[in-house]
């Protein structure tokens, strides 16, 4: 959209936005890499360059060309010259380590990200992408021990509680399954349209209402929580067209589990 707009309206008219317009070429610079419309970054580029010629944010977005053409030898180069210069210069590093993942040496990445976050605590995004990375290797307490810095710094964002939930939910066993549960519990109170942290609220509850290690009282209190679940699923589906809940089959998966799970809990 960024590109489009610039192709279709800014483009011609950048010189009636003043100093602004300079923050409108590194914008669209970044979309077009996005986009892969190199002709329109390199364009920007060469603006932002004459520009501001010793700039360290515009040789970022060169590094980052060079990443987008899959040149990351050349990439490499240019963020180990912005270090040199600036060696508290977060952003390169992060691209540093963005060329790893994009190579696939994911073990490395991790080691770089570990030592990039005990300088930089606070930024978030980097806790994010390691968690990433290490659900990527099957990792998952280290991937728990992420998510947890993120929902100690956002207490209130339910898509921590809701990944939190089920990375614990991939661990399997009681335990993690009751901590699933509630922390998908807590994804829906924060957020009631999450329909996701429903589905895994019901998943979760009826994971354990069928577990052999519960007594009959945490089975039923589970059933339960898997009816309520269940129940909301259903209600946000049924608001699509008669056509598209039907063709979901979710009803009937729902009900089909739920009567399993009231046989298991009678037994």
């Amino acid at each position: 959209m960024v590109v489009s707009v610039w192709e279709e309206v800014l483009m011609d008219n950048c010189h009636r936005m003043g100093d602004e317009a300079w923050l409108v070429y590194e914008q669209v610079c970044t979309s077009a890499l996005d986009c892969q419309k190199y002709d329109v970054a390199e364009h920007c580029i060469s603006l932002l360059d004459a520009q501001f010629p010793s700039s360290l944010r515009v040789r970022r977005l060169q590094g980052m060309m060079y990443e987008a053409m899959a040149d990351y030898d050349k990439a490499e180069e240019e963020y180990k010259s912005i270090l040199q210069l600036d060696q508290t210069n977060m952003y390169a590093r992060k691209r540093q380590i963005a060329i790893l993942k994009a190579k696939g040496r994911i073990p490395e990445a991790i080691q770089r990200l570990n030592d990039f976050l005990r300088e930089f605590m606070t930024d978030y995004e980097s806790w994010t992408e390691l968690a990433d990375l290490y659900l990527a290797q099957h990792d998952y307490s280290s991937a728990a021990f992420c998510v947890e810095e993120l929902l100690m710094s956002n207490p209130h964002n339910h898509l921590f509680h809701q990944k939190y939930a089920e990375i614990r939910y991939s661990q399997g066993g009681n335990d993690n399954m009751e901590l699933a549960r509630s922390y998908f519990a807590q994804a829906v109170k924060l957020n009631a349209n999450n329909l996701r942290a429903h589905y895994g609220l019901f998943l979760s509850a009826a994971n354990l209402a069928s577990s052999s290690g519960k007594g009959a009282k945490d089975k039923q209190a589970n059933l339960k929580y898997a009816t309520w679940a269940a129940d909301q699923v259903t209600l946000k589906y049924s608001q699509q067209t008669e056509a598209q809940f039907r063709d979901t089959r979710v009803a009937e998966f729902l009900d089909k589990h739920l009567g399993g799970l009231q046989q298991a809990v009678q037994l």
